[in-house]
């Protein structure tokens, strides 16, 4: 089995990529979407989004990291693709998924899903840009308002030459509320002769046997299930034992101090305080945690309750 670790933006960063890792399970992860318009990026961007390029492309406990791309505009995808296999990245991803009402606007992420050919075109040019002997992988979800062309679109991936397709077993009308419809991604599977990887709703190693089961997927791709539990990849893969809670808090110390000292301190209350939102679903020590934390703005204080 491989097991992917989810884009999610504002959430996992190079910071929590680099400690989920660690903790281990994961056989590659792909980053937060790079919002592209109508520019090469300059190289420093890259390196901000994924700071792995720095360490030939993966996390310090050597996983690769695949760099991910978003937008509309072919011709431009195609050249940043092209530059993000230049600097490093363990192929490229694009991201027809986002449900993100700012994004799909601005004619990004699901939104695309209601037109299968402008999806056709996207990845065949990114294809043809890339070369060959490095991937090139679509993330997708059912569908935007319903999943009537969730075969459609599926199908003009596969055609247009991506190597791989993860599917998010929702529409972007169901958003993030369960539950995940995995039997849609057998469906596809009938129709598109390339690997697929299901995702969506696995929040323990029962949700993952099922989603195998109904997806008839081998691969998965983990997003908010690891964040509550993170050691989920070793629970599905290898049979772990839940990290117990003590262990957890170890992490906590340890995810203070990246952000501390890192380049996003400014953002440390929000972000464990968003972590321990998703803490909460496994652990209630978690949630008390929280209900201490949620009025502090200091890190320092905020550091002190983890650690009492």
């Amino acid at each position: 089995m491989h097991i992917t670790l989810a884009p999610m933006e504002g959430v996992v960063d190079h910071l929590m990529r680099d400690m989920l890792t660690q903790v281990g399970g994961f056989d590659l992860c792909v980053t937060e979407f790079m919002r592209i318009v109508d520019q090469l990026m300059p190289k420093r961007v890259f390196y901000r989004m994924c700071p792995e390029l720095n360490n030939q492309g993966c996390t310090p406990s050597g996983v690769p990291v695949k760099v991910q791309l978003l937008g509309q505009h072919a011709h431009w995808l195609a050249e940043n693709a092209y530059r993000a296999i230049e600097l490093g990245s363990h192929g490229v991803d694009l991201n027809f998924g986002c449900p993100a009402k700012t994004v799909n606007k601005s004619k990004g992420g699901a939104i695309l899903l209601r037109e299968p050919e402008t999806i056709y075109n996207i990845v065949s040019v990114v294809r043809q840009a890339v070369p060959k002997e490095h991937t090139v992988s679509v993330k997708m979800r059912l569908g935007f308002d319903d999943t009537s062309l969730a075969i459609a679109n599926a199908q003009a991936i596969a055609d247009a030459g991506a190597d791989s397709l993860v599917i998010h077993a929702r529409t972007k009308v169901d958003g993030y509320k369960p539950p995940a419809y995995w039997d849609w991604i057998a469906k596809i599977k009938q129709y598109v002769d390339i690997p697929i990887v299901a995702n969506g709703e696995i929040w323990n190693n029962h949700d993952a046997l099922n989603c195998q089961r109904q997806s008839q997927c081998e691969n998965i791709m983990l997003g908010r299930g690891a964040l509550a539990m993170p050691n989920l990849a070793q629970v599905i893969k290898n049979h772990k034992a839940h990290m117990p809670w003590e262990q957890v808090k170890g992490l906590l110390v340890r995810y203070s101090g990246y952000e501390l000292f890192g380049d996003k301190g400014k953002y440390y209350p929000n972000r464990v305080k968003q972590w321990l939102g998703y803490l909460s679903r496994q652990y209630p020590e978690a949630e008390a945690l929280f209900m201490r934390i949620r009025a502090l703005k200091s890190a320092d204080e905020i550091l002190q309750q983890i650690q009492s």
